[in-house]
């Protein structure tokens, strides 16, 4: 199966990717993880990366691109593969589309974890980061009461792009560029919605259900 995930920041797309690709024995295939693997791996197009990332610019696309068609022409990826992170928009959705057509191949869903803004926002501006060993505890979740890491005694503190005006103004970016995406899916036929809220395994066995139809 080849599918892609999408969702807002805080919609748990990185833990599901995981166990939806792990069910479906495919790669999850991240941006995150193409750049890191690049990079430390001294490849042509890592260096190229880093010469942008080291600037603070944005990787541009095409190079973000060559790094995509790269991985999923590994043999890993022949029989299928999870992309989460990829594509970001239509433009990259259609270079997607070009690049699996020219290898006698497509896209057999997408799958959108639906999450409302507040429950974001309630995920993300409650999550507290030891100074110390980086732990993430919550203080609703993990019932923090206190600033102190129960691991390590370090001091919690709140990292900048976890506030809450950071967060809504993320997800204010995300819809700018990801509605027109989500639309762009749903028109292909192939997009379908799981509501990404409750417990973890609750999620996977909804997201699973929804895709099952779309299986070969």
């Amino acid at each position: 199966m080849r599918l892609v995930l999408v969702g807002p920041p805080g919609a748990g797309k990185g833990t599901q990717a995981q166990y939806i690709a792990s069910n479906l024995s495919i790669p999850k295939i991240s941006t995150g993880d193409i750049f890191r693997a690049n990079v430390s791996g001294g490849t042509e197009l890592g260096k190229l990366a880093k010469t942008y990332m080291d600037r603070g610019d944005l990787v541009p696309d095409e190079v973000t691109i060559a790094m995509v068609r790269d991985r999923l022409s590994e043999d890993d990826a022949q029989d299928g593969f999870l992309l989460d992170g990829f594509p970001r928009n239509v433009a990259q959705a259609e270079i997607l589309r070009d690049m699996l057509k020219d290898w006698g191949q497509a896209l057999d869903v997408v799958l959108e974890l639906v999450v409302d803004d507040d429950e974001v926002v309630r995920r993300l501006a409650g999550r507290r980061t030891c100074s110390q060993c980086g732990r993430i505890w919550h203080v609703e979740f993990d019932d923090k009461k206190d600033d102190k890491c129960d691991a390590c005694g370090g001091a919690l503190f709140q990292r900048d792009d976890d506030k809450e005006e950071t967060v809504r103004h993320r997800l204010e970016v995300y819809q700018e560029q990801t509605a027109p995406l989500v639309s762009y899916y749903a028109d292909e036929d192939i997009l379908v919605g799981v509501d990404a809220t409750g417990p973890v395994e609750e999620v996977t066995q909804r997201a699973m259900d929804a895709i099952r139809p779309y299986m070969d």
